[in-house]
């Protein structure tokens, strides 16, 4: 790594140190509101197995979600997006693949 390139990596380090600690405002902050997983999937009438086996992801995985640990991202999240909208649709197309 160039000296420059390692300069711009510690104060960057050093900064997220400070925001961290208090000392600092951070610059933007981005926030996620999760969908209520919980509610999309009592809407389905589906247990946690059940809903996690119907969009590719572990029960552990869906249990963290739930919880608000981690977040769905991408793909999953849009998939849990229009579960919300449309309940009836997305339980008639994942039964059906």
């Amino acid at each position: 790594m160039k000296e420059l390139g390692f300069k711009n990596l510690l104060r960057s380090i050093n900064q997220a140190r400070a925001i961290r600690a208090g000392k600092h405002k951070p610059g933007r902050v981005i926030r996620f509101e999760p969908i209520r997983l919980k509610a999309v999937r009592r809407k389905l009438h589906v247990s946690q197995s059940e809903f996690a086996r119907f969009i590719g992801v572990s029960p552990a995985t869906l249990r963290n979600w739930e919880q608000g640990r981690t977040y769905p991202e991408g793909a999953a999240r849009a998939l849990l997006a229009i579960a919300a909208k449309r309940p009836d649709a997305i339980l008639e197309a994942l039964r059906a693949a």
